[in-house]
């Protein structure tokens, strides 16, 4: 079958890195510019958020927690991409980025309240830009588009920024998402953490693409793929994208490739489907591992901080989840006065029934 002359031939895409697995500095142009302060601040978080999701798990088992999706593995991802933000910003996430919306403003016990299905862990507080995670796979990304669309509006020098996985990169929502930000050239940045799988699904059997960067080109808009566990080539990925934005050039879709070394959620069972070499594979990458061992080259971090961040965060999460815990429950007169500034005559109704 002949070719079409005009058909688009498109060269594999490069991935960003700045360290490699062992900590060493491969890429001295991309680093971004970081104090000693802010290096460890990025390191504590990632310490933190692991030992977070390790409590979790544990209080999901205990029945102290609904739904919960785990996160070791993807702590250069989440951590690295919000931390370049600013206040203003706004981050809008798909379920398993709680970690992000946390490290931007949300309380820790209102993320528990969330994850128990309590209606005071969507009531945002003031100031804090952020919406909660989204179930329905793909919606969050017309939601960040919107957002985005408000800020060019104003004339804000803004970003939304966005999650998804590999999987929700299938969606047509991702597809309206893009196209729509790249014909308006929105201040937005959709950002893909590829761990390899929608749920038990691999990346090969998901899209004939050859990256998940590559489907930028037909949105128009600026593509990159990263090592995502490589938080420093996370930060750098989203600081360009960030000022793109903010000087008008549009949107940026981040394709960052990272491992989930837990399953996708405490129902899963990733021996079915991923193999120990596989598994192994991923290990040596591991982001805390790497970013640690750059830090202890500096003299900035060691294995004693180390474990008082996960002590801390062991004492902190107990805390949260004892105030969860303790706020007033729910009730359906409660949940129909949250959802109204005034409320509807047949709920009106409703409510007496109720009282």
């Amino acid at each position: 079958m002949s070719k079409f002359p005009f058909e688009v031939q498109t060269e594999d895409v490069q991935t960003l890195s700045v360290l490699s697995p062992e900590g060493q500095v491969v890429n001295p142009d991309m680093m971004p510019e970081l104090s000693d302060d802010q290096l460890k601040e990025i390191m504590y978080r990632m310490v933190f958020t692991r030992a977070w999701d390790d409590r979790a798990i544990n209080l999901g088992r205990q029945g102290r927690l609904g739904f919960y999706a785990p996160v070791s593995g993807q702590e250069a991802s989440m951590v690295g991409s919000v931390y370049p933000l600013n206040k203003e910003d706004f981050v809008v996430p798909a379920y398993r980025d709680m970690p992000q919306i946390v490290w931007h403003g949300l309380p820790l016990y209102q993320a528990f309240l969330y994850s128990r299905g309590h209606q005071h862990g969507g009531q945002i507080p003031e100031g804090v830009n952020v919406l909660m995670p989204q179930i329905i796979i793909g919606a969050q990304i017309l939601h960040a588009m919107g957002i985005a669309k408000g800020f060019k509006l104003r004339k804000q020098q803004n970003v939304a920024i966005t999650y998804t996985g590999d999987g929700g990169s299938s969606e047509g929502d991702f597809y309206e998402g893009l196209n729509f930000a790249g014909a308006y050239k929105l201040p937005v940045i959709f950002f893909v953490q590829n761990n390899g799988y929608a749920i038990t699904t691999p990346f090969s059997k998901q899209t004939a693409a050859k990256s998940i960067a590559h489907k930028s080109v037909a949105a128009g808009i600026h593509g990159m793929q990263i090592d995502g566990m490589d938080v420093l080539a996370v930060i750098k990925a989203v600081q360009i994208a960030a000022e793109r934005g903010r000087n008008g050039e549009g949107a940026t879709l981040i394709e960052a490739l990272t491992y989930r070394y837990r399953p996708h959620s405490m129902a899963d069972d990733t021996s079915k489907y991923r193999t120990k070499d596989e598994e192994a594979e991923w290990s040596v990458k591991d982001p805390l591992v790497r970013f640690g061992k750059f830090l202890e080259s500096k003299g900035l971090w060691t294995e004693e901080d180390t474990a008082r961040v996960k002590e801390e965060a062991k004492a902190k999460v107990n805390e949260e989840i004892k105030r969860a815990e303790q706020t007033e429950k729910m009730t359906v007169v409660g949940l129909i006065d949250t959802m109204f500034e005034v409320t509807p005559q047949h709920l009106e109704e409703q409510k007496a029934d109720f009282q």
